[in-house]
């Protein structure tokens, strides 16, 4: 028998097959297309789960050519706070608002203006209110396609639209519900006082459940789709970020998951949520009564993705790797990598991407170089606030697009002065969904045993002699963020170069 894992990505959906000891059968992805203008970001949610289907159908009947292997569960891990609004039948009312839609400026501040920042940090373990969260989303419904607010008999985001196309049933979990906004993070359960201001029934919220729970079987006419032989039970799963946690093995206090992908996402598991003024984001586990500390920068692997499309499409990450590690000893330019704004641990939405120090005799591959080091600071500085908020680090656990290059690897071990693992498996979010239904299953009697069994660490970065080194390079980065502070205010309130 074997688990299917699906990983509903923002940039691609990505569906594998792993066998009773969590060997990777096969891996199958599929872009996401978006609709967007300005603001707006929206896809085609009943495309999503058809594009699912085919995919599921697809590599089963490729990896099972007979069509006899039974699937004990299939897993679901990915993105939290896409939102969809459906009829009674389950059928989408409009296009799913994906969580990069920032159509919500003006509902954060209505909320701001109406419950108190320290409450809503206290209840939802939520720093900032911001236009990803779907409070946000269904205000801004509410206002300006009233009709569609009101005729919607559920509310549901992307996972748990998923859950219903593929058992039937209303149900979300936790480690999504978190990033909510009107759930209540210590009691485990929908923020109601929220919900009356937002004129949303609880009746129209799916019902809430642990993370990888079963809530399920396959409706049987999909079962027969997929040409699955007998029933196949449906794990909800948990977020992608803590799905590969799992996959990596950092399942405990003591480590910390970075990954540089599109964003710089740090992620620390605690067991109970902080009492501190430290203000970092606080999400329910995967597991029972556990919390993970994620702030996540989105300036992260997106600022080497923009220079690079911008400045050197025709370049590869590998040649830029080469060359920029010939420069490491230079004269060198520093990189503030705000290209997004606010990013923890400031929250600062005036902030900006600056270059600094650059000469005549600078190239692009120092420009590249710049930006490894800046995001590599961002990383240090966020690891800085966990431990001042109490969280003891031993190790980072570095993935994605990030952790293939051995430069920025060997950067972000000297500046955090910790060493830095790569896991073995690219596909973290996908194995530990995996383990999650193997655990499930009691294939394996505990996520230890299961991790032991299968999560491999190929490389391990030392901080080095050059560590003092960049101790000043980072306190100089720090120093220059805070004179800007003031300039960055000013330049965004007034539009204009000084």
């Amino acid at each position: 028998m074997a688990f299917i894992s699906i990983d509903l990505g923002t940039t691609n959906i990505k569906v594998a097959i792993f066998d009773d000891q969590l060997r990777s059968l096969v891996l199958s992805s599929h872009e996401v297309k978006y609709d967007r203008r300005g603001d707006l970001v929206e896809f085609d949610v009943e495309n999503y789960v058809s594009q699912i289907a085919a995919m599921i159908r697809q590599i089963y009947a490729n990896t099972f050519p007979d069509r006899q292997e039974p699937i004990h569960q299939i897993v679901l891990t990915g993105q939290a706070e896409s939102l969809v609004l459906v009829d009674q039948t389950g059928k989408p009312l409009r296009p799913a608002i994906s969580w990069l839609d920032m159509r919500s400026r003006k509902e954060c501040q209505t909320i701001a203006n109406t419950f108190d920042a320290e409450k809503c940090y206290r209840i939802t373990g939520q720093p900032e209110i911001i236009p990803t969260w779907p409070i946000t989303k269904l205000l801004w419904l509410r206002e300006h396609e009233t009709s569609i607010f009101k005729q919607a008999a559920k509310y549901l985001l992307l996972k748990d639209y998923v859950v219903h196309y593929l058992t039937g049933m209303f149900v979300g979990e936790y480690s999504i519900y978190s990033f909510s906004h009107y759930f209540d993070l210590r009691n485990k359960k929908y923020w109601a006082e929220l919900l009356e201001f937002a004129d949303i029934p609880e009746s129209k919220l799916p019902e809430l459940v642990p993370p990888c729970t079963v809530v399920g079987n396959i409706i049987p006419k999909l079962q027969q789709f997929f040409g699955i032989p007998g029933e196949t039970k449906v794990n909800i799963g948990t977020l992608d970020h803590f799905a590969g946690m799992i996959g990596t093995g950092n399942i405990k206090e003591g480590s910390v998951s970075e990954s540089a992908g599109t964003v710089l996402s740090i992620a620390a598991f605690i067991d109970r949520p902080l009492a501190s003024d430290a203000k970092i984001p606080i999400y329910c586990g995967p597991f029972p009564n556990t919390y993970v500390l994620l702030p996540v920068c989105e300036s992260g692997g997106i600022s080497l993705e923009w220079f690079k499309n911008n400045f050197m499409p025709n370049e590869d990450y590998k040649r830029i790797d080469a060359i920029a590690l010939e420069r490491i000893k230079a004269d060198r330019v520093m990189f503030l990598p705000y290209i997004t704004g606010v990013n923890p641990p400031e929250f600062n939405p005036h902030a900006r991407g600056v270059f600094f120090g650059a000469k005549a005799e600078h190239d692009r591959y120092d420009f590249c170089l710049a930006i490894m080091e800046g995001v590599s600071f961002l990383l240090r500085k966020n690891i800085d606030h966990l431990k001042k908020a109490g969280v003891h680090i031993n190790t980072i656990i570095s993935t994605g697009g990030g952790a293939k290059s051995a430069l920025w690897s060997q950067l972000k071990a000297n500046i955090s002065n910790h060493t830095v693992l790569i896991p073995e498996t690219e596909e973290a979010p996908s194995l530990g969904s995996a383990i999650i239904g193997a655990v499930s299953e009691g294939i394996f009697n505990s996520y230890e045993s299961a991790i032991g069994h299968c999560v491999k660490i190929k490389k391990a970065y030392q901080p080095n002699e050059h560590h003092a080194f960049y101790e000043q390079r980072f306190r100089f980065f720090e120093q220059l963020y805070t004179a800007l502070i003031p300039l960055y205010k000013q330049y965004t309130e007034t539009n204009i170069l000084l």
